[in-house]
């Protein structure tokens, strides 16, 4: 989370200064300075953070040098947020000077829309001395300081900023066409389909060549469909010529060549010219057909698609020749203009995952050992909600657990507490997450503060982002439509499911996979805290209060807000789900000075704190 976070920053602070020069507010102690040597810093740290964070997953030092920094740009961004506020203020106090009294002031909260009774915070709600600015944005420039001297204690290897180093980040598994049927479960009727357009004997589109994309988030089972279809009987006699590639992150247009040359003829070759590789392709593949399986595809850009030729050259192939993709991108299918023969893949259904779930946890078990843990192994599937990776990963856990009470722990623990799933599960989703921009992170971060199985609406997602200042730009129109591009970004990299639409065909909801919540909450501990209001229980609870940044409640009673959010002084979010609070008090509001979204829709208050619309 903190490449993202320190991306949206460096952004404010180039900002900030801008705004600083040209509006000549001065303020003492060299704020601007400081502020321009605590970028330099970020700048230097951001080069080292793609390490950092692969890191952090086995080390608990880094996590904890992570979580520093984390701290530090985030009370940095809060007083950028005063010293905005004191700039608008200086602003106003000027125009009334040159002006007197004939001057138009309209004293307005700085918000954003959003559905009824929640109301956005832009900016804090009392304005700071200089001083006081100036000195927080030194001593906060002093602990960076510290900070980025530390890092060096790591041995963090340096990525370009902006792009990826893939070896570093996160090693990418190969695949290849090799599969264990006997492990394979369910999918029949996606199977079936895909043999149906496979074994085809003409393309019903009028083309020789048929390219069918099979999408789904990490960990749904396409390479594994693929698999199935790659090495069934009828397709191998169907096709004179069979290719699997694993294409991967670099989409890199030579490798990918040699890799479908080598599979055709057994042997390597050495040119490095790619005019020089198609011709050689297009030889060896004339009036055959031809099955070209390129698996784990996610390059967007579709220049690299075109320069590989392949569509054309596969002409030279007899009809009925195909290209299967694997990716967890829509964007793809329609770079490859292949969205009509589209597959995508939803949950693995309960009996199909039972059944997965099974073959491994009680491999070379006891009857009675089956009969003792069973009904503990159904309820921690659940977790599971039909990811066959989860399933395999918690299987192959319990696997190794002998005990009854051992399974009991495993039920207990959070998802994301468990070793193998952090491990097998949540790397697949880091490289989805990293693949992301910066602000789309932040976005898809935010996430986190609803709880399991919510609907998301759209619009209000996006007033949402637009609260938290996650969508820069100049107009109100131009902020909407990129929220539009943020939200269908992440939908069409399958962060999102269960979509609604309209008569239209107009997705306005969708929910999000329980596997990805828990990813998003592995990333946001102790940031995004959901709790659900338990009498008695909930009073008693204890928040690491500084740290809270965005809360939600559920389920609270009738009554005062509870007291569990007092101390919560640098929280940005504040939401109430299915409550009925009455009251709310005004000191605790301005104990919030750094919230920007406060939601109090559906709860029974007959009227808001005076404090909620001060400055």
């Amino acid at each position: 989370m903190a490449d993202a976070l320190i991306s949206v920053l460096l952004e404010q602070l180039a900002s900030v200064v801008y705004k600083h020069t040209n509006a000549a507010v001065k303020l003492v102690l060299d704020a601007e300075k400081d502020v321009k040597s605590f970028s330099s810093k970020l700048k230097a740290i951001q080069a080292v953070l793609e390490d950092a964070e692969k890191k952090q997953v086995t080390e608990a030092s880094v996590e904890d040098w992570l979580k520093k920094l984390k701290d530090v740009s985030y009370e940095m961004d809060d007083v950028l947020d005063e010293w905005n506020t004191e700039l608008l203020r200086q602003q106003v106090e000027e125009k009334q000077e040159v002006e007197g009294d004939n001057a138009l002031v309209t004293k307005k909260k700085v918000c954003f829309p959003m559905l009824s009774g929640c109301f956005c915070f832009g900016q804090v709600n009392k304005v700071i001395h200089h001083h006081n600015i100036a000195k927080r944005i030194n001593e906060l420039n002093e602990r960076l300081t510290l900070i980025a001297a530390e890092r060096e204690m790591y041995g963090f290897h340096q990525s370009t900023i902006g792009g990826h180093d893939d070896q570093q980040l996160i090693q990418r598994q190969k695949t290849s066409s090799l599969v264990d049927i006997s492990m394979i479960f369910g999918r029949e009727e996606e199977k079936e389909m895909l043999l149906s357009k496979l074994l085809r004997e003409s393309n019903q589109d009028g083309g020789k060549l048929l390219v069918i994309p099979i999408v789904g988030m990490g960990g749904m089972g396409k390479t594994t469909l693929a698999q199935l279809a790659y090495n069934n009987e009828k397709v191998t006699a169907h096709f004179d010529k069979k290719v699997w590639v694993c294409v991967s992150e670099p989409f890199d247009e030579i490798k990918i060549a040699k890799a479908i040359i080598e599979s055709l003829v057994g042997t390597p070759n050495s040119s490095n010219e790619l005019e020089t590789l198609l011709q050689c392709i297009k030889t060896h593949i004339k009036n055959k057909k031809l099955l070209l399986v390129l698996d784990d595809v996610w390059t967007e850009d579709e220049t690299k698609w075109e320069n590989l030729k392949l569509p054309i050259i596969m002409q030279s192939c007899e009809e009925g020749s195909s290209i299967l993709v694997t990716t967890r991108k829509q964007e793809v299918a329609k770079i490859m203009r292949a969205t009509n023969n589209m597959i995508h893949l939803d949950e693995l259904n309960y009996k199909d995952c039972l059944a997965l779930f099974n073959s491994i946890a009680f491999l070379d078990r006891e009857e009675d050992e089956v009969g003792e843990l069973g009904d503990i192994g159904k309820k921690i599937l659940k977790r599971c909600k039909g990811l066959p990776l989860a399933v395999k990963t918690l299987g192959s856990l319990l696997w190794y657990k002998k005990t009854r009470k051992e399974w009991e722990d495993v039920l207990k623990s959070e998802i994301w507490e468990l070793e193998k799933v952090e491990q097998n599960v949540f790397r697949p989703l880091l490289l989805s997450y990293y693949d992301l921009a910066p602000a789309v992170k932040m976005c898809l971060l935010y996430c986190a503060i609803f709880p399991k199985d919510y609907e998301l609406r759209k619009d209000n997602l996006i007033e949402l982002w637009i609260s938290q200042d996650y969508l820069s730009s100049k107009g109100q129109k131009e902020t909407r439509r990129i929220g539009q591009y943020y939200f269908e970004s992440l939908a069409m990299r399958s962060f999102f499911q269960d979509f609604r639409k309209d008569e239209m065909g107009n997705v306005y909801g969708c929910k999000m996979h329980d596997i990805v919540h828990d990813f998003l909450q592995f990333l946001t501990q102790n940031e995004c805290v959901i709790i659900e209001a338990v009498e008695g229980a909930n009073q008693r609870m204890e928040l690491p209060g500084d740290k809270v940044r965005h809360l939600t409640l559920e389920n609270v009673v009738e009554g005062p807000l509870p007291a569990l959010c007092y101390g919560c002084k640098n929280m940005r979010s504040l939401i109430l789900l299915n409550s009925s609070i009455t009251t709310i008090l005004g000191e605790l509001i301005m104990q919030m000075k750094c919230l920007r979204t406060l939601n109090l829709s559906g709860n029974k208050l007959n009227k808001v704190p005076k404090e909620i619309g001060e400055c």
